[in-house]
């Protein structure tokens, strides 16, 4: 294992860009200082920011460059003006040069999946990336994949999906075999579309020595933890993981309007003020900032475009891990063997019809 891990930031992407990446950059070393980092972006703008972070000045080498990609481009846009000369494209490109271990971007996700894509390109069997974010639980986190990387997917990516997943898995909750589900509207083996059904066919007859199947669960099992990967299309992934977010905001909101109602809130507040503390901490998005893109030979990080700096530090938190905790690896094991085990309970649903 090398002594330092080395990220590539694209220090102009995201609402707020160098502003806010940059302190977000030097939260994150305070917790890993065997991290260096290739800040890409305007030196004008990233240079004045840096001397303000004299420990994140030590540690960084600016990649100069003018180009950035806007929030709203389309993916082809950002291709045509982006690629060789953007912040977003040089940031992964030194993934793909071998300069840095890791690209880590809260610019638009459109472009960085086109980008990444384009220049990383799929590992082999895997035809299209997903993005794999963590889930806060009840139990404490899981993985949920895909998020909204493409929509649709037919039972052999649904199962390519339980493969990479259990591989996150095991590097982030050091499981040996993690627990794997499919989100579906029923926990009944006649209940879903076909691809979801087929793919729960698969899974049950497959021998799969990296994870283990539980079957079908419903939306609100994810919040419960029933499994460590929750497997979706993305599509359904993207509208779960937004209805989540708007109604842990829309909590917040009532809770706090309760809070400021009357002085018998106003003071029950204060004596409980220790719980909601533990409440908010577990609901703070941002400590589960940064969806991994998943399939790629490289591993890319997507922060949310509007984090604040210690949300941006929580992606590049989950960068560092999935370099130390070597995620590419982990994701070769499971395809090799998973997609055996997969082959081999085709041909034998083959072989019985």
């Amino acid at each position: 294992m090398a002594d330092r891990v080395r990220i590539a930031i694209d220090a102009m992407g995201g609402d707020h860009g160098a502003p806010v990446l940059l302190p977000g950059a030097d939260i994150s070393l305070t917790r890993h200082p065997d991290t260096e980092y290739l800040l890409f972006g305007d030196r004008a703008v990233v240079e004045p920011l840096l001397e303000r972070l004299p420990r994140l000045k030590a540690k960084s080498k600016i990649v100069h460059t003018e180009v950035s990609i806007r929030m709203d481009d389309k993916p082809s846009q950002a291709l045509r003006y982006g690629r060789w000369k953007s912040s977003m494209w040089l940031a992964l490109d030194a993934v793909k040069k071998g300069e840095a271990d890791v690209a880590v971007s809260a610019g638009n996700t459109g472009a960085l999946m086109a980008m990444a894509r384009f220049n990383l390109k799929m590992i082999e069997g895997i035809e299209r990336p997903a993005i794999a974010a963590l889930w806060p639980t009840i139990k404490g986190e899981s993985v949920v994949l895909d998020v909204g990387a493409s929509i649709g997917a037919d039972e052999a990516h649904l199962v390519i999906l339980a493969a990479m997943g259990s591989a996150m898995a095991r590097v982030l909750f050091d499981i040996e075999r993690p627990t794997v589900g499919l989100l579906n509207i029923g926990v009944e083996e006649v209940k879903g579309l076909e691809a979801v059904r087929e793919a729960g066919r698969i899974l049950r007859e497959g021998q799969f020595p990296y994870f283990e199947y539980f079957g079908f669960v419903e939306g609100d099992d994810i919040g419960k933890g029933v499994v460590d990967v929750v497997v979706t299309e993305g599509f359904a992934g993207n509208i779960a993981l937004k209805t989540a977010e708007g109604t842990a905001r829309q909590f917040g909101q009532y809770l706090r309007s309760a809070m400021n109602r009357t002085w018998a809130a106003r003071l029950g507040y204060l004596l409980a003020r220790q719980a909601f503390r533990t409440l908010r901490d577990k609901m703070d998005p941002r400590k589960a900032n940064g969806g991994v893109f998943l399939g790629l030979n490289g591993i890319v990080i997507k922060s949310h475009g509007g984090a604040d700096a210690e949300g941006f530090a929580a992606a590049i938190d989950m960068g560092y891990d999935m370099v130390r905790y070597e995620l590419l690896a982990k994701i070769g094991q499971s395809m090799a063997r998973d997609r055996l085990a997969t082959e081999t309970a085709r041909l034998a649903s083959g072989a019985a019809s």
